[in-house]
């Protein structure tokens, strides 16, 4: 008596599949922007305002602000206790161009400059046009891990 073959529906995912690989990596590669751009946020270079609003002096403590809006740019250890300050900027809008305003940058033409103090310097170097957006303030208690106090400040554009 020959033995009789069942067909059962395969159980799970087969990773073999060529096709079901590439539509995995394709995903990968649609989702990569997505979490770049929410490890920014994770990082601390942008402060969320909902997270601001979670902040409740003396119960909210220093993990949770980490948490929230990562590593400090700033710690200050103050006889009041510690200080964290976040900062968060935008772009600069471009200006428009004209071409009789142009002076070129010193770090273009020249290796050294002279500062105001008549001292022979390296010539400072391009940075981005960034803006001030906003900034918190966050303080802890003295030997404590609560926050003591906190204060977020947004700056508007001039108009």
């Amino acid at each position: 008596m020959p033995a009789e073959r069942v067909n059962r529906p395969a159980r799970g995912i087969d990773l073999r599949n060529p096709l079901l690989r590439c539509g995995i990596v394709l995903l990968g590669v649609m989702l990569l922007p997505l979490i770049l751009g929410g490890w920014r946020i994770m990082t601390g270079y942008t402060i969320n305002p909902h997270h601001v609003k979670r902040i409740k002096n003396g119960v909210t403590t220093k993990h949770e602000i980490t948490l929230y809006f990562g590593d400090p740019q700033e710690i200050q250890r103050t006889p009041d206790g510690l200080v964290y300050t976040y900062k968060s900027f935008k772009d600069a809008p471009a200006m428009p161009y004209r071409h009789e305003d142009r002076k070129i940058n010193p770090q273009s033409d020249q290796l050294m400059v002279i500062d105001e103090n008549k001292q022979i310097k390296k010539a400072p170097l391009k940075t981005e046009g960034k803006i001030l957006h906003s900034t918190l303030t966050v303080r802890f208690k003295p030997g404590s891990e609560t926050v003591m106090s906190h204060e977020y400040k947004e700056y508007k554009d001039k108009e």
